[in-house]
């Protein structure tokens, strides 16, 4: 059972772990961690990836919030540069603790100093450039899916196709095997299929980074199936004893994180509504 929220009330969370997650984070939200995807909880999915981009009114809800809370972290599959520019997290006042990690972790942007860190890129990611075009050619899913360059990983979009669904089906089994040829993983999410490297997944991201600032709670929000290892990461912070509350952006294309949260929200809309009562709330 989930909660939802559908007002500028602060809602309360179905479960009893996420009410005291909540709880943790409103008695001393300077040692709470607010963690958020991007795509889908702080912006609206559209067609077009490059044309995503934050709410309005999502910027300025983490900047009433952030300086209240130990640290916010958005946590996205898209590389840190884009998800920057298309969060648009770069010089606002009130934000100078927010991180992020992007390529699932593999890399970080700290708002405090702009500069973006990061591991070389996976050697099996250019192999897989050069040959992922001719395989959606021979499988005859070249009109109507479309290859998103992410540097560090590729991914492939169904939602243009006729028959999307359909589509997605046809090429995970022939992306898996591509993936695996050159040392990949095939990520699957809301009509996309992404290769990347393993190793790293927002679960990893979340506790590693939850470590680095000794998170005393941890508030995640998420949509899609690539946000399902950050809530097991809550759910096993919460087994050892920091307090933690899973938030869905909600999505009727993705029910495993409505099933597993203990919050829904209304989207991107309900997500911002939350963080700003959440800031209206704490001192």
């Amino acid at each position: 059972m989930t909660g939802r929220h559908t007002d500028h009330e602060l809602p309360a969370p179905a479960t009893k772990a996420g009410q005291e997650g909540l709880d943790a984070l409103l008695t001393h939200p300077g040692q709470a961690l607010i963690g958020l995807d991007l795509d889908g909880t702080l912006a609206p999915i559209v067609a077009d990836p490059e044309k995503a981009r934050a709410h309005p009114e999502a910027v300025p809800a983490l900047a009433a919030l952030a300086p209240k809370v130990a640290a916010v972290a958005v946590i996205t599959g898209r590389p840190a540069e884009v998800a920057v520019r298309n969060g648009g997290f770069a010089d606002v006042p009130g934000l100078e603790h927010l991180v992020v990690l992007g390529h699932y972790g593999a890399e970080r942007w700290d708002a405090r100093t702009g500069e973006i860190s990061a591991p070389p890129p996976h050697p099996g990611v250019a192999a897989v450039r050069t040959e992922l075009p001719e395989l959606l050619e021979r499988l005859g899913a070249s009109q109507g899916t479309w290859i998103e360059e992410k540097g560090r990983a590729l991914a492939v979009h169904t939602r243009r196709a006729t028959d999307p669904q359909a589509t997605l089906d046809q090429l995970r089994e022939p992306l898996t095997g591509l993936a695996g040829r050159h040392g990949l993983i095939v990520e699957p999410g809301r009509m996309v299929l992404e290769l990347r490297p393993p190793g790293m997944d927002k679960g990893v991201a979340l506790t590693e980074f939850a470590r680095e600032i000794g998170a005393g709670s941890v508030l995640y929000g998420g949509d899609d199936l690539g946000d399902l290892p950050a809530y097991s990461a809550v759910d096993r912070l919460r087994t050892d004893g920091t307090p933690g509350l899973l938030l869905c952006s909600g999505s009727d294309e993705v029910t495993e994180l409505r099933e597993r949260a203990d919050l829904v929200v209304d989207g991107p809309e309900g997500v911002v509504r939350l963080l700003s009562a959440l800031a209206a709330r704490l001192p």
